[in-house]
């Protein structure tokens, strides 16, 4: 169903059996780069409910020369669930390649982020979302306030 893409920076292809020990892992890494707001408890929750369904969903990952992830997108539909770069390949354009075949597939998407993460609120805003609401809260009913974002290239 899903094709590999090829693009300048990094090759994006479907996840497939074997990946979801690195995409964990890629996980932890941005979190722990990120999500500094997270408190200790509310951090080893998540990871355990991370290693539990990440590993089985369907994502896209970009991945280096050698075929080593590098960075995965969640794409349901048209909202981007998840969006998650290795540190070490921060501001090197993966995430907007990624955002890019997003739009591939759908012509608007939305996503959610966290308040108190402005490195990613700043990410998105740089390439054409736009916020259209707030949560107090997130998905799992923690104290982390979402913004809802949604990027419309022809509107």
């Amino acid at each position: 169903m899903f094709s590999t893409t090829r693009l300048p920076n990094a090759k994006i292809r479907p996840s497939r059996q074997g990946d979801g020990e690195r995409v964990v892992n890629i996980w932890r890494a941005a979190v722990d780069a990120t999500h500094d707001f997270l408190t200790v408890e509310d951090r080893q929750a998540i990871d355990i409910e991370v290693q539990q369904f990440l590993p089985n969903c369907p994502l896209w990952l970009a991945v280096d020369r050698q075929d080593l992830a590098i960075g995965f997108m969640g794409l349901a539909d048209a909202h981007l669930d998840a969006l998650f770069i290795d540190p070490a390949f921060h501001g090197r354009g993966i995430g907007r390649q990624m955002v890019a075949l997003a739009l591939r597939f759908h012509p608007v998407i939305t996503t959610d982020v966290n308040e108190q993460n402005p490195q990613a609120v700043a990410f998105y805003e740089r390439l054409g979302f736009v916020r259209f609401g707030r949560s107090p809260i997130d998905d799992q009913g923690r104290p982390y306030p979402l913004i809802h974002l949604r990027l419309d290239p022809k509107g």
